[in-house]
């Protein structure tokens, strides 16, 4: 009996946006009886999580061909090719290939004749895949993938080399797509990529991420809601900078790559930015936007960091007043030069993980209290439960329509989402 493609998704918002574009590729293709895991580089710990959800899905799946893609299939092909539960190893590139699929879809026989491993050459990538989906994820929200790669070296970080280098995808297609993601009736849209900020520098005339937002929402008159996803603070344009001052269906929510709080430890990594950048920065936004919100990421225990250096990017989340935390204790990764220095001892590296994350806990309580009696618009996701301009969760106690836009009055709160 053969069965559709089971797909499996580690890793970033990207892998998702990818992998249904695969979902798409090998249905057209007629791939039948196979099994795809879409994994992430990001740390070690990451790559272990991989290994063992493709050993549980050869247990479940022992007919099926395995086959593993994404970035730690990029990155490090050998360790996936020398798992005896996998049949096919496929690289960033080939995966969204047409025939890469259609080769797939000759059935075992002809890839068991194939070589087990077909990963190129990420960096001689020029060009973003012509993929294109019309929305994913929910009823309410879609994502457009508008830039993939990264032209930067953070001394931390294996995405590069498992993305390439930065790539943009015109600012035509991009409008195009999200015209017909409002005419299928998506409320929101989110712009995702790598390295966000740096979309437009690989196209003609050198356009910025504000060029192509004041586009996007002047093109696209009936899109309610655009979101942007995580950027670098200290690439923000002044078309940027002026959407987010004038542009009401921007959404007031920024997600924001600061890493760290101390000078030094932002030298070691190799990141383009000082704290003071980072602090002028969230002053600046929120002058222009007064409810705007800020998520970051940041590392607890990169190597050489000491007690006051980590201090210093605690003290950054109250500085900054960053609200949802994306907390990662190192995790060294071989083949970055992060890795080749002094480590921090591990039981620190967890105690500090666990200390910025309490301090994230304080101050997403802070920003619930503060919503009381506030009216929000919110994108309903399901039933009884929606996200304000913030990207706050607000449970309802009535169903409310899924994927429209509600008015609510704020009652509540559970210490995790708003009530209404």
């Amino acid at each position: 009996m053969t069965a559709a493609p089971k797909f499996t998704t580690l890793g970033c918002r990207l892998n998702a946006y990818e992998t249904e574009a695969m979902k798409e590729l090998s249905v057209a293709a007629g791939v039948e009886n196979a099994v795809v895991v879409n994994t992430c580089a990001v740390t070690a710990e990451a790559v272990r999580k991989a290994r063992q959800e493709i050993r549980k899905l050869r247990r479940d799946n022992p007919e099926a061909t395995l086959i593993v893609t994404g970035c730690a299939a990029q990155t490090e092909p050998q360790t996936f090719s020398a798992m005896d539960e996998v049949d096919l190893v496929i690289g960033n590139t080939e995966k969204m290939q047409a025939d890469t699929w259609a080769n797939m879809a000759k059935g075992p026989d002809f890839i068991g004749q194939t070589e087990k491993v077909q990963v190129d050459d990420i960096m001689s990538v020029t060009e973003t895949a012509g993929h294109l989906i019309d929305g994913f994820g929910t009823r309410s929200r879609a994502y457009v993938q508008v830039q993939n790669g990264c032209d930067h070296r953070c001394t931390f970080c294996i995405i590069p080399y498992g993305r390439g280098n930065s790539r943009s995808v015109p600012a035509g297609v991009v409008v195009d797509q999200i015209k017909r993601l409002v005419d299928r009736g998506y409320n929101e849209v989110v712009l995702t990529g790598v390295d966000l900020t740096s979309w437009g520098a690989d196209l003609p005339a050198t356009p910025k991420l504000g060029d192509l937002v004041m586009r996007i929402l002047k093109l696209v008159p009936d899109l309610p809601r655009l979101r942007i996803s995580s950027i670098d603070s200290i690439e923000v344009d002044e078309n940027l900078m002026q959407a987010i001052a004038t542009e009401p269906r921007l959404m007031p929510h920024l997600h924001l790559s600061l890493q760290a709080g101390d000078d030094m430890i932002l030298k070691r990594m190799k990141r383009r930015h000082l704290r003071d950048d980072a602090i002028r920065f969230c002053e600046d936004a929120r002058k222009l936007r007064p409810d705007m919100t800020y998520g970051a990421d940041i590392i607890a225990g990169f190597p050489t960091e000491t007690e006051a250096m980590f201090e210093n990017s605690l003290k950054l989340v109250e500085q900054c007043d960053l609200t949802w935390l994306h907390v990662f204790p190192y995790s060294a990764r071989e083949g970055t030069p992060a890795a080749r220095m002094p480590a921090v001892n591990g039981k620190a590296i967890k105690d500090r993980a666990a200390r910025l994350r309490a301090a994230g806990d304080a101050q997403v309580a802070r920003h619930l209290s503060a919503q009381m009696g506030r009216t929000h618009a919110v994108l309903m996701e399901n039933p009884r439960m929606g996200r304000t301009e913030q990207f706050t969760e607000v449970s309802f106690s009535v169903d409310q329509a899924e994927g429209q836009i509600v008015q609510a009055t704020i009652s509540g709160h559970s210490g995790q989402q708003l009530t209404a």
